[in-house]
């Protein structure tokens, strides 16, 4: 295997940790408007993941500064294209951020509410837009012989983009509602649970959809093994949700969004930007790469910090695994 295939699985890999380790943070604060009976249990949704969330999120910074260094040409044509898209991406982020860290410095309840929203729209509108980015990533986008985008941002907001989107929207939401069960106690729990149970059967018609086409139009015996792990494994999700076993529910959401994010990587490959327009401008893993010496440079970095950020992460969630109840929340605190 050559360096710059090996990047372009690292660069996947980096992309499912995002998903898997961010994913739930979107998902909970998609959920505060429809678990959170009062301030409390808001309180207690933000609490799950206010250790984390941040540390989460660092995710998708190391990730595309791996890309601008691996692969400058991709990500150069992608940031281009995908401008406006991303900064929506980048400003519900920054409005997320903000929202955690200020929420409880007012007294007021239009202070609170105000940043409760920002809450639930930095989570919807990532999660969205991720997921139409990807599809389109993998469908092709308008890219003239020089690797110029030719389009704008209404191109991406195709049938299959848009479903991409859904898909990921909608197992966002779920995961983030199994994670409030894992992570909570009481009437909450349960009303995470249930839940869960009801967008998690709606994420099931959608992702099923959603990769039934990715598979039809870009076959291959990887992409059809990972396909067939992920349905099996959000269809086990769901079940052991029901059995009150949301560890495992957890564990196997995890699970599907590892392989179905690597069922698109797999459609991908060999290309990492596929022209909808002219074939000569479609990037590949050859054409869009860095320098073996570069590339060479970036992988030692890797093998020495990787396992030292792993492992820190690791160690945050122990100390952090207790679950948040009503009772934890100090009277009067905001």
């Amino acid at each position: 295997m050559q360096l710059n295939e090996i990047w372009f699985l690292i660069v996947g890999v980096l992309f499912i940790g995002y998903f898997i380790l961010d994913g739930f943070d979107f998902g909970v604060g998609m959920a505060l408007p429809f678990l959170a009976k009062d301030d409390v249990d808001k309180r207690v949704l933000i609490n799950t993941i206010g250790p984390v969330w941040d540390m989460n999120e660092t995710w998708v910074v190391v990730a595309g500064a791996s890309l601008f260094a691996a692969f400058p040409d991709w990500y150069a044509s992608l940031f281009s294209g995908f401008y406006l898209a991303l900064l929506l991406i980048l400003l519900a982020l920054i409005a997320r951020g903000v929202s955690f860290e200020y929420r409880g410095k007012g007294e007021s309840a239009r202070w609170r509410k105000t940043f409760d929203w920002m809450i639930f729209a930095g989570s919807v509108i990532p999660a969205l837009l991720w997921g139409v980015a990807f599809a389109n990533i993998v469908e092709g986008v308008p890219l003239d012989a020089k690797h110029n985008f030719t389009s704008d941002l209404f191109t991406l907001l195709n049938p299959y983009g848009l479903l991409g989107g859904l898909v990921t929207l909608t197992l966002f939401f779920t995961y983030g509602l199994v994670f409030i069960s894992l992570k909570t106690d009481g009437d909450i729990r349960a009303r995470a649970r249930s839940w869960a149970t009801r967008v998690g059967l709606v994420t099931v018609v959608l992702a099923a959809s959603f990769l039934l086409w990715t598979l039809f139009a870009h076959f291959s015996v990887l992409g059809l093994a990972l396909t067939l792990i992920a349905a099996l494994a959000l269809v086990a999700a769901l079940w052991a949700n029901l059995k009150g076993r949301e560890g495992i529910s957890f564990s196997l959401l995890a699970l599907t969004i590892a392989t179905a994010v690597g069922a698109l990587f797999s459609a991908l490959f060999p290309n990492v930007l596929p022209s909808s327009t002219d074939p000569a401008g479609t990037l590949t893993i050859a054409n869009a790469s860095s320098s073996p010496y570069t590339l060479t440079v970036m992988t030692w970095v890797v093998v020495f910090s990787l396992p030292i950020v792993l492992t820190y992460q690791g160690w945050t969630y122990w100390v952090f695994k207790k679950r948040v109840s009503r009772k934890s929340i100090p009277a009067g605190s905001h």
